[in-house]
């Protein structure tokens, strides 16, 4: 096989296992808490930070804002 072809599918499969661990963990537990609650509060709160780091606060209006609001 190819070597650069090799490479995709192993981590294809890395992915794919992880990606299928996850929901069979979630699925045995439901929405009751359990050992992965952290990890997805942790993934959860760098996804709100990135939002905020690229989008803005949605608290603290705009440069543009705050200048039209001053006239």
């Amino acid at each position: 096989m190819n070597p650069q072809t090799d490479k995709v599918v192993k981590r294809t499969t890395m992915v794919a296992t992880a990606v299928a661990s996850y929901f069979l963990l979630t699925g045995d537990y439901g929405p009751e808490p359990n050992v992965l609650d952290p990890i997805k509060r942790k993934i959860l709160s760098a996804q709100d930070s990135m939002k905020q780091f690229i989008f803005g606060s949605k608290g603290e209006p705009s440069e543009k804002e705050r200048s039209d609001n001053a006239k």
